[in-house]
């Protein structure tokens, strides 16, 4: 294996590594930003309130687009092996 496979190699893997962790971080990101919003308004400084909002849409994002992480996860794991392999 040669330099510019291995570069490869690692760019595809902080690809992969970005799609499968995008879609948690955004969503909680916007969570905390509607929580903290909500919570200048309404002067309400609980800390708990905006911890299990994020908690719940971290696993909801998890159980519906799990089976999809999963897929991209195997299909780059097959890759890598295959190179191994060749």
């Amino acid at each position: 294996m040669d330099i510019t496979a291995a570069m490869d190699l690692v760019r595809e893997a902080v690809g992969v590594a970005l799609k499968l962790g995008s879609p948690m971080l955004l969503l909680s990101m916007l969570v905390g930003v509607v929580v903290a919003i909500f919570q200048a308004v309404t002067q309400i400084h609980e800390q708990t309130m905006n911890f299990m909002l994020k908690l719940i849409v971290v696993v909801s994002v998890l159980l519906i687009g799990g089976g999809w992480m999963l897929e991209n996860l195997q299909d780059y794991t097959y890759r890598v092996f295959a190179l191994i392999a060749g």
